[in-house]
C-alpha cells in the first residue's frame, strides 16, 4: 500500500509531478526539514509524533492533540476518516497549495500495534484518495 517517495522526492511532490499519496519518508530526510520545505512551498503541514504510541486509543488521542482536530472528533476510526475528509477545521487559517501530514515514528507504532497501524494507514490512504484530484491535495509521509 505504501511505497517510498518517488524520485526526485519532495520537490516533485510539492510542485506537482508526483501524485499525492501515502509515502515513506526517505531516511536521509528529517521531518523538520520536510515540514520547513513544504511550508515554504505554501503547503499546510502537520507533524504527528507517534513516539511511545502502542495502541489505537493512544493513536487517536495523539491525533486529536497534535492535529488539533475539532471538538466533534469522536476518537474512533470513522471519526478520524470524517475529519480527514472534511479539512475545514484545518483550512480555517487560509488557502494552501496542499496539505502534508508527517507521521513520525511510524515503524515503532506499527511494530507495537500492527492492527491499529494497518487500519490507520487505510484511513490515511482513503483520505489521500479523496483529496487527490482537488485543488489542494493531501499527502501523508510516514517516517
Amino acid at each position: 500500500m505504501t511505497g517510498p517517495l518517488p524520485a526526485p522526492g519532495l520537490p516533485a511532490l510539492l510542485n506537482g509531478p508526483t501524485r499525492p499519496g501515502v509515502y515513506r519518508l526517505p531516511p536521509a530526510d528529517s521531518p523538520a526539514h520536510i515540514a520547513a520545505a513544504a511550508a515554504e512551498a505554501d503547503w499546510r503541514v502537520a507533524r504527528l509524533r507517534l513516539e511511545g504510541i502502542q495502541d489505537k486509543t493512544s493513536f487517536l488521542e495523539r491525533c486529536a492533540a497534535e492535529l488539533d482536530l475539532p471538538e466533534w472528533f469522536g476518537r474512533n476510526w470513522d471519526a478520524l476518516a470524517d475529519c480527514l475528509m472534511d479539512l475545514s477545521w484545518w483550512r480555517e487559517t487560509g488557502k494552501f497549495r496542499g496539505y502534508l501530514l508527517i507521521a513520525e515514528d511510524w515503524d515503532a507504532f506499527a511494530e507495537a500495534a500492527p492492527g491499529a497501524a494497518r487500519t490507520a494507514e487505510s484511513v490515511l490512504a482513503d483520505a489521500v484518495d479523496f483529496w487527490a484530484d482537488r485543488e489542494a491535495p493531501l499527502t501523508v509521509l510516514l517516517s
